[in-house]
């Protein structure tokens, strides 16, 4: 099995790429091995000692290692991992998981706000994250401010501020009117 890496713009995260499907769709994330028990991918990529946090989507993983391991030791661990997976013919998750999904808390007059602000993040923003191993989702609006989660490869990515604020918040300043401020939750 041949699986591809690539680096991504958060030094401590990198892509893995391993040419068969991850997820059927969306994206999960988790940020421990508690948290991870549905999941024996994300179990076995939990056992790599380093590995911080594990974020799956339908093509790629993203792996935050902790700031003390260097990738030159962790990396080809986890590809064995990722490896031993796919050989073993196991499942990502076990049982659905709903953590990838999509709020819009707000209805009524606002909903065809929200359905634009949705359509912008997923048709404009959210493959652009992917390519760098990450996935964005709105989480509601309120007052004129967008609630967004950054996952994988930008959560806690230098850059991913800057991103925010003047990328995606000056995109749907332009084209929704209505938004006066974007913020990460």
């Amino acid at each position: 099995m041949f699986i591809q890496t690539e680096i991504t713009p958060n030094p401590s995260t990198l892509k893995f790429i391993p040419g068969e499907k991850v997820l059927d769709t969306g994206s999960v994330e988790f940020a421990n091995k508690s948290e991870a028990k549905q999941s024996p991918l994300a179990l076995r990529l939990f056992s790599v000692r380093g590995v911080e946090s594990v974020f799956f989507s339908t093509d790629f993983i993203s792996i935050r290692k902790s700031d003390h391991e260097e990738w030159d030791g962790l990396k080809p661990l986890v590809l064995e991992a990722i490896t031993d997976h796919y050989e073993a013919g196991e499942s990502t998750l076990l049982a659905k998981e709903d953590k990838n999904v999509d709020s819009s808390a707000s209805k009524g007059k606002d909903s065809d706000i929200v359905l634009k602000i949705q359509d912008l993040i997923n048709t404009k923003v959210r493959p652009a994250v992917a390519q760098d191993g990450g996935d964005i989702t709105f989480e509601g609006f309120k007052d004129g401010v967008v609630s967004l989660k950054l996952k994988g490869a930008c959560a806690g990515c230098p850059s991913s501020t800057a991103t925010l604020k003047s990328g995606i918040e000056n995109m749907l300043k332009h084209y929704v009117p209505a938004v006066k401020e974007v913020q990460s939750v």
